[in-house]
């Protein structure tokens, strides 16, 4: 949820779809789930609820929209950090082979 705030404001049925892209599908769930993720992130001050809102005609009153804090972001930074760190280590195992950026 932190990566997919990363890229700006969502609210909660973006953050699922994009969850959903992004786990290729093993992390599934309604916004139910989502919404009781975000509001822990809100507690835990990675995520916040904007002030502003998109304008009217773009808006729906229901919706909850997020954004990361700078917390969130140095939090999610320093995962994705010990995230490569042991792909490089299961590489330099010989457990996985290192990507063609060529190749995409």
């Amino acid at each position: 949820m932190l990566l997919v705030l990363a890229d700006g404001v969502r609210h909660g049925y973006q953050i699922a779809q994009e969850v959903e892209l992004l786990s290729q599908g093993m992390a599934k769930g309604g916004r139910g789930p989502i919404y009781l993720a975000a509001q822990r992130l809100v507690e835990a001050g990675l995520v916040a609820e904007p002030k502003d809102r998109p304008t009217a005609e773009l808006d729906d009153k229901r919706r909850r929209y997020y954004e990361i804090t700078r917390r969130g972001r140095l939090l999610v930074a320093a995962e994705a950090k010990q995230m490569a760190d042991l792909v490089r280590a299961a590489i330099d195992k010989g457990l996985m082979q290192k990507r063609d950026p060529a190749k995409g």
